[in-house]
């Protein structure tokens, strides 16, 4: 064997030895972070209590180790901030309410996910991002854009949906049919049908009516399909305006029709009176289908059907729930993506639905509509989901808790005129928000 042969098959056993241990080192992404922990902060809900049994898996096919950190979902916002601001934070993976996105990025609290996925080793080629809900995740995951926190050229990715949410309308399907009612499309028909069960006996509609942002959170379910805004595109307020008037008068028909109580109603007794069969409509949330088929909630699976949010002037159903992401502080950054990409990925949602949980694929609610009535109303009511259903600026919480909670339990409580309820909170709105400066461009032009 001379020389040159020599050298030739050296360099091939060189390149092949190289080959084996590229193809080695990059066979399981997952390997170099084998014995990690990542640390997860998210709220004591349905969805993520269903979302452990995933967890339990991926730590199973990783090697990475997980730990949750549950509270009650009013109590996590403040301890998410209090972690999220320290030099090191215990937190690898932060869920949060849809309403706190802009605060955190406003705050340098969050990781922008683009540095993640411009990275090969860590992104999934199947990942498929824009098979998820464009809702869920534009009104979770984005900030930046028009607003601020919609749909814009200048918004940047900071999230993924994770136990996100739309709305829709469940109603027992045997009471209508007793009482030869249709399923109503529009307001009007909702109103008739509403008066028509209260005539015969029946509390019609359960509704969420607790003073704050719970008896918010139900008004602004009728605002936005009614045509109404909480702001124009220069941040005045428009919550005395006809259609946001007329969202009120209707939250008062509610209280008037619906079971008793109803004033007194967070998320939990809402969804209860519905439920354990006290009620013969729901229109809030999707996520009451999932706990209708649950034995341990629920009095009325196998009589529930589901319906589009009814149309008013146009169509506009909720967007909100939970998106998840990465704090600025987290040690274990890419680890956390990996495990944040294994939760939301095709198979990842896939697994959510046989565990009880809520999809955010389009793919996943279409796979499985023969088997889940309400995932083919869901599909067909994302596109109506508004994107400005409420906005999602750092005032919101004040404006949502001190300004319309109080205006709106008024209006449900007493039988005083509605407008000038509307007009005074519409003032008090202005003031916070001119305190803040968000008329500070248009005095400057003046």
């Amino acid at each position: 064997m001379d020389l040159f042969e020599l050298k030739t098959r050296a360099a091939a056993a060189i390149a092949g030895t190289a080959l084996a241990f590229a193809t080695s080192a990059w066979a399981n992404p997952y390997e170099k972070y084998a014995g990690t922990t990542v640390v997860i902060s998210w709220p004591a809900l349905a969805h993520f209590n269903a979302a452990e049994g995933l967890l339990e898996e991926f730590t199973e096919e990783t090697g990475i180790e997980v730990e949750v950190d549950a509270l009650q979902y009013l109590r996590l916002r403040d301890r998410q901030l209090l972690e999220m601001s320290k030099e090191e934070g215990d937190y690898d993976i932060a869920s949060w309410v849809v309403m706190w996105k802009g605060e955190y990025v406003s705050k340098g609290l969050l990781t922008p996910l683009s540095q993640f996925f411009t990275n090969g080793s860590l992104v999934d080629p199947q990942f498929d991002i824009d098979d998820v809900a464009d809702a869920y995740l534009q009104n979770g995951g984005v900030v930046g854009g028009k607003k601020g926190y919609m749909p814009g050229k200048s918004g940047a990715l900071y999230g993924l949906p994770f136990g996100a949410e739309t709305s829709i309308l469940a109603y027992r399907k045997d009471i209508l049919e007793e009482q030869g009612l249709e399923v109503p499309t529009t307001y009007d028909e909702l109103r008739e049908v509403m008066t028509k069960l209260h005539e015969a006996g029946i509390p019609a509609m359960t509704s969420r009516g607790q003073t704050g942002h719970q008896v918010t959170a139900g008004w602004l379910l009728h605002l936005a399909p009614m045509g109404g805004k909480i702001f124009d595109d220069e941040w005045n307020p428009v919550i005395n305006s006809p259609e946001a008037v007329k969202a009120a008068e209707f939250m008062r028909h509610i209280v008037k029709t619906g079971p008793k109580g109803i004033e007194t109603f967070g998320f939990g007794e809402a969804s209860a009176a519905f439920l354990q069969g006290d009620a013969a409509l729901y229109l809030d949330t999707l996520k009451i289908a999932a706990m209708s088929r649950n034995p341990n909630l629920s009095k009325v699976d196998g009589k529930v059907g589901f319906a589009l949010h009814p149309t008013d002037v146009r169509c506009g159903s909720e967007t909100g729930g939970f998106a998840m992401g990465i704090p600025a502080n987290s040690q274990n950054k890419e680890a956390a993506f990996l495990l944040i990409q294994y939760l939301t990925s095709k198979a990842g949602d896939q697994r959510m639905v046989e565990l009880g949980g809520d999809p955010v694929r389009i793919s996943t609610l279409q796979n499985n509509a023969d088997s889940f009535e309400d995932y083919p109303v869901v599909a067909e009511q994302l596109p109506c989901a508004d994107p400005d259903w409420r906005p999602l600026i750092p005032e919101w919480n004040e404006l949502n808790i001190d300004v319309l909670g109080q205006a709106l339990t008024k209006v449900i409580t007493t039988d005083d005129p509605i407008q000038p309820i509307m007009d005074e909170a519409n003032e008090k709105a202005r003031e916070i928000m001119e305190r803040e400066g968000y008329y500070s461009w248009a005095k400057y032009r003046q």
